[in-house]
């Protein structure tokens, strides 16, 4: 994701919640092709935007699919 200087968290927080649920898409998709290398890759992703959340203190729980 990135972040520019003239994002508001509000804008951050959005953006960030799209790149979520796009990564997290992603991720289904290349475990159901059992794409190892892929979803490992995604996965790196995914923990990024999971602490920059927590970060900003938004809750996750009903948005993370992957719960990992």
């Amino acid at each position: 994701m990135v972040v520019t200087g003239e994002m508001n968290n509000g804008e951050i927080i959005q953006k960030g919640i799209e790149d979520f649920r796009n990564i997290q898409q992603h991720m289904l998709f290349a475990k159901k092709e059992n794409s190892a290398e892929t979803y490992a890759n995604l996965k790196k992703q995914y923990f990024s935007l999971k602490a920059l959340h927590n970060s900003l203190g938004v809750n996750m729980i009903d948005i993370d699919k992957i719960k990992g």
